[in-house]
């Protein structure tokens, strides 16, 4: 099973660059508003990503200047768990 990952980012404009740029790297990813309770640590879009190469994708972004803030895991149990790469 495909882990699901979260990447958050403090505006839209690094989202919608990451998107992009993670898209044109063969990464399937969706943009969206984060849930209300990632947004009061201040984060207000993210990136869903569903792979198992997050430490990759991580990579590309940083190595393209695309700042994000943090990175959870969609657990088997519904839940999200921050994690650290």
């Amino acid at each position: 099973m495909m882990n699901v990952y979260y990447l958050t980012f403090r505006s839209v404009t690094p989202a919608q660059r990451g998107e992009n740029l993670l898209r044109k790297m063969g990464f399937r990813c969706v943009l969206q508003r984060t849930p209300r309770w990632m947004e009061e640590k201040g984060c207000g879009y993210c990136l869903r990503l569903p792979t198992d190469r997050i430490r990759e994708a991580a990579g590309v972004l940083q190595r393209a200047g695309i700042p994000y803030r943090k990175v959870y895991l969609l657990n088997e149990g519904g839940d999200t768990e921050e994690i650290s790469l």
